[in-house]
């Protein structure tokens, strides 16, 4: 029998490697009675530029640029030549994401994506002639506006004076932008961003509402960030005539993706049509019995564009039975059954704190894996007795 374990990560807590090591040790607890192929995924999020660069054989460059709370972090982007072109891979993660937001500091009016700019210049110094960037695990929400000052547009207020945007709560005071100094380059490179593209900028179910609470927003906060990019997004629509409000990933990464497509010209991708550029996982999925995947999280939103549903989708293509094992499960999991996941467990099988879930993780990952291959073995089991002993299941 021949599992395919395809798992993200866990986020702010293991990388998709790092969650397939804990998985391929809690299956070989079984030993040699069954083939184990894995399959670490990425969605844009944490590891994604280490993940298609050494897929691609190229180099990380490592650099230090400004963090999501205005500090200077140590980050990096991926370099790659394939065709004659040089690519550059950039996680925004890895320079604005949740993780490097000290949990004391978690308020997306005043976080920034200004180190986001900084890494796409520095793409462009090394000569790239397409960047490939990942949206995911953000800890920001100022609609890219950070990273567009970074590339030289300017914010302008009622009295024409500049203002400096230090996150989505500073919005309110720019009354117009400024493109004249945006770098030139940007006009002769291809951006292409891998993104949810069911994340929207503005609206109901714009970033601000949607995720803004994820990133330690109170109700008022959420408002008042959802006022200041829908202002953000009028701004925009002003000076360069493109509407940004609900055009598909918009909202990615607190609104990033917006940023992107308005000033550097970007193509938001469903971040598995683009990643399936990189990452031939349909072919895999398709030779497995069972597929088993994984997340920090499974809860209502994973249907909409996460790594498990999308997995889940692939695999019921070939009517291939998926399981699925998280950190947490949420609410409106049960969704996840309608979206091709066939069950479902936590690796935490009793009260914890956070501090402590976290280091157990890897060992939780390995219990809960071998946990669910027990499980498919007495299923089979059951299968093979009643094949050999008609009814015998039933008695």
């Amino acid at each position: 029998m021949k599992i395919v374990m395809v798992p993200s990560g866990f986020k702010e807590c293991l990388d998709a490697e790092q969650v397939a090591e804990a998985m391929a040790r809690g299956a070989g607890r079984l030993g040699n009675k069954i083939q184990v192929e894995m399959l670490p995924m990425i969605d844009g999020g944490e590891g994604f530029a280490k993940a298609i660069t050494k897929l691609k054989d190229g180099q990380l460059i490592h650099l230090e640029v400004t963090g999501p709370v205005g500090e200077p972090v140590m980050s990096h982007f991926g370099l790659f030549t394939e065709n004659g072109v040089r690519t550059a891979v950039i996680e925004m993660a890895a320079v604005a994401g949740l993780s490097l937001v000290p949990r004391d500091l978690r308020n997306p009016l005043h976080t920034t994506t200004y180190g986001v700019g900084e890494l796409i210049r520095s793409a462009l110094d090394a000569g790239a002639d397409r960047i490939l960037i990942g949206c995911g695990d953000s800890g920001t929400s100022d609609g890219g506006a950070g990273m567009a000052q970074a590339l030289g547009v300017r914010f302008i207020d009622s009295l024409g004076h500049p203002v400096q945007v230090t996150g989505g709560g500073e919005l309110h005071r720019a009354e117009l932008i400024d493109v004249s100094g945006l770098d030139p380059r940007l006009k002769h490179v291809t951006i292409d961003v891998a993104c949810n593209h069911k994340n929207i900028l503005c609206g109901g179910r714009g970033v601000a509402r949607v995720f803004g609470p994820q990133k330690g927003a109170t109700p008022d906060q959420v408002e008042h960030l959802a006022t200041a990019l829908e202002h953000y997004a009028a701004m925009i629509m002003d000076a360069l005539g493109t509407d940004v409000r609900f055009k598909p990933g918009s909202g990615a990464s607190g609104g990033l993706g917006a940023g992107l497509a308005a000033f550097a010209g970007a193509h938001l991708h469903s971040r598995f049509d683009i990643i399936r550029d990189y990452i031939r996982m349909e072919d895999v999925i398709a030779g497995a019995d069972v597929v088993i995947t994984a997340e920090g999280s499974l809860d209502f939103q994973t249907p909409d564009g996460k790594i498990p549903a999308e997995v889940a989708r692939i695999a019921k293509q070939h009517n291939i039975p998926v399981v699925a094992i998280a950190g947490t499960i949420g609410k409106g999991a049960d969704r996840n059954y309608h979206a091709g996941i066939d069950a479902y467990m936590s690796i935490i099988q009793k009260p914890a704190t956070l501090e402590k879930s976290i280091r157990k993780a890897p060992m939780w990952i390995e219990d809960t894996t071998e946990c669910v291959l027990r499980q498919i073995f007495i299923g089979l089991a059951i299968a093979e007795r009643s094949r050999i002993e008609p009814g015998a299941a039933a008695q």
